[in-house]
């Protein structure tokens, strides 16, 4: 509801916007259909006929430490808000990357490989059937059904089990003996979007969400002295642990500083769940993507709250969970407390949206709602890199809901501007330059191909280069060009209409054009659709005077910021800076004029986020 006093603004902007003419971007066939069903449209607002899909599920599952099993039962009420008349379920069992035989792009190990996800029930609107009549391939499981009509409800009951792998962590696992990170853990019925129907596509290790918004109430059965962290808010506290630390939880969430809510006395002392020989954690989580856990017998907790939210008082509550061993972690929970509050309020300045955010010390460097699975490092540098990128996350895919398995860029590269903009507020000594060096060795070879190719059809250096640097690159030049307030206002404006939707990237760009009243879409083209390299160069260096020129030219196709440095014979130094606005009318040079009265020794072009294949080429000496 938030973005709806944003309306009377945007729509002056889009009025005026329509004003004049815009170079057009490539609408593909599918995307045009659903301009023309009414469910989007080209100005980037969700169309009158948008729709999506929801469920509500009730989950109740069995975790042993001891044999990895894991074994659950839920309840799935299915509603199909979309147009169609539906005759099969989709769902996800993204457990099954671990099933002997089934494809995937990550490395397994022998005794990690299993049976796979293993169906023992399957009820269908109150009527049981075969479980076998449920078709699982890889990680796809299809269910026929009767025909389920637009805006009608289906349920679904089905009880499963699957043993967690132990080694070969890819984003779900054993961490080690006696803590666990637990994701992808339950059947999920898939995406059926305005696009492209069900979403088909394996999950295969490397591509990640596309997940309708839901509603989760789960029930997490653990041994005793084993503490959970989920998705989602804990309704249940004083039934699952002693008194003193549920006030310790309460007295973290009404405060500023850091509380250690259990520190390795704690655990020395025992006693901090309720003694039961299971415990039942009781956890519910509205309008999310997906739900994941972590549990550990072992592991310290920490704790802190900021407001994010000065106009209503909302408070977001802030965890690190891990291992007293990785003392690199004691500082995590500064990191992401940080982070929470740079996003609120700095970029991309908008109120951190979930109750809670938990870090756990785990074995991987992976995102989900409300929950980050990240390994430790040596490096603090990186211990702060890592913590914010995916921190960050949150807004990008889970409060806007990205296609990330089709176009990665979408929330990847947003991570990575907001790594590289937050890193130096949380410690003003770093230069945060994630994956610049590898696009200035790959640009323009072979791998290096459009930002807008989908996904799914990219690999390695590839599906890197155009899931982080590239796309990052390609927001933090808008936004130079644009300066702060305006990009922020165009961006809100994506966000607005956008947040608990799934927006594709033609609805992105068009956003950001109306919301910023300019037509972006020379950009957008040469860096997200077209092929080639960034390159600039300085070409000639004069003096008139006391005016220094110097003419920059462009021997590539990627528009690039202008930056100069001048240093003088006295040490003394100057900069100039153009935006990527210079290259708009499709000029290939630009002159730069500075005035000085002394004498120049050198002039350097490029800074820290000016791409550039050719280095060689960015420095003149004077003569």
């Amino acid at each position: 509801m938030q973005g709806y006093k944003y309306f009377p603004f945007f729509l002056l902007i889009f009025i005026s916007f329509k004003a004049f003419p815009q170079q057009s971007l490539y609408v593909p066939a599918n995307i045009q259909k659903a301009y023309e069903k009414g469910t989007r449209n080209s100005d980037g607002l969700p169309g009158p006929n948008y729709w999506q899909n929801t469920a509500n599920y009730d989950i109740n599952v069995n975790f042993s430490p001891e044999t990895r099993l894991i074994s659950g039962t839920e309840s799935i009420d299915y509603t199909n808000n979309s147009p169609d008349t539906l005759k099969t379920i989709w769902f996800k069992v993204d457990m099954n990357l671990y099933k002997k035989g089934n494809a995937r792009n990550s490395m397994i190990q022998p005794e990690d490989l299993s049976a796979g996800i293993q169906i023992s029930r399957l009820i269908i609107d109150d009527v049981e059937e075969d479980p076998g009549s449920v078709f699982i391939h890889g990680t796809n499981m299809i269910a026929r059904i009767k025909p389920l009509m637009p805006h009608q409800h289906i349920h679904f009951d089905i009880d499963w089990s699957y043993v967690l792998n132990k080694t070969s962590h890819v984003r779900t696992g054993e961490v080690e003996k006696g803590a666990y990170f637990i994701a992808y853990f339950f059947p999920r019925i898939a995406v059926y979007d305005d696009i492209d129907g069900w979403n088909r596509f394996p999950y295969n290790g490397e591509q990640e969400f596309y997940n309708d918004f839901c509603n989760f109430n789960v029930h997490i059965s653990v041994p005793k002295n084993y503490v959970v962290w989920a998705t989602g808010d804990l309704n249940n506290a004083n039934a699952v642990l002693s008194a003193k630390y549920t006030q310790r939880i309460s007295n973290a969430e009404r405060q500023d500083g850091i509380i250690n809510i259990i520190d390795t006395n704690d655990l020395k002392e025992g006693g901090i769940t309720t003694d039961h020989s299971v415990n039942i954690w009781h956890f519910t989580a509205d309008d999310v993507t997906e739900f994941v856990f972590a549990t550990s017998d072992h592991y310290v907790w920490k704790s802190t709250s900021l407001m994010v939210d000065p106009k209503t008082g909302r408070r977001t509550r802030v965890d690190a969970v891990f291992d007293p061993k990785h003392k690199d972690y004691e500082e995590v929970i500064d990191f992401a407390r940080k982070t929470v509050e740079a996003m609120s309020y700095t970029f991309p300045a908008w109120p951190y949206p979930y109750p809670h955010e938990t870090v756990f010390d785990g074995l991987d460097q992976m995102e989900y709602p409300m929950m980050v699975n990240d390994n430790p490092l040596a490096s603090r540098s990186e211990t702060i890199e890592l913590t914010d990128h995916e921190i960050f996350h949150t807004m990008f895919p889970f409060y806007m809901g990205t296609n990330e398995t089709k176009y990665a860029w979408m929330d990847e590269g947003w991570a990575t501007i907001g790594e590289w903009l937050i890193s130096p507020l949380i410690d003003d000594t770093l230069t945060d330059r994630y994956g610049m060096a590898a696009y200035d060795l790959a640009a323009g070879n072979e791998n290096d191909i459009p930002v807008m190719a989908v996904s799914t059809n990219q690999y390695g250096e590839s599906y890197y280069l155009n899931s982080y640097p590239k796309p990052a690159m390609g927001y933090l030049y808008v936004k130079d060009m644009l300066g702060d307030s305006l990009f922020t206002k165009a961006l809100h404006h994506y966000i607005s209409l956008w947040h608990g939707k799934h927006p594709m990237p033609l609805d992105f760009f068009n956003c950001m054009n109306a919301g910023s009243g300019k037509n972006l879409n020379w950009f957008w083209q040469k860096w997200f659709y077209d092929n080639g390299y960034p390159n600039l160069a300085i070409d000639k260096v004069s003096k008139h005077g006391k005016n220094y020129t110097v003419l920059v030219g462009s021997k590539g196709n990627k528009p690039t910021p202008v930056d100069l440095t001048f240093t003088f014979d006295d040490g003394a130094i100057q900069k100039l800076h153009r935006s990527i606005a210079v290259w708009e009318k499709g000029n290939k040079t630009v002159e730069l004029t500075l005035r000085s009265d002394k004498r120049l020794k050198e002039v350097k072009l490029g800074s820290t986020y000016d791409a550039d294949i050719q280095p060689a080429n960015n420095i003149y000496i004077m003569k």
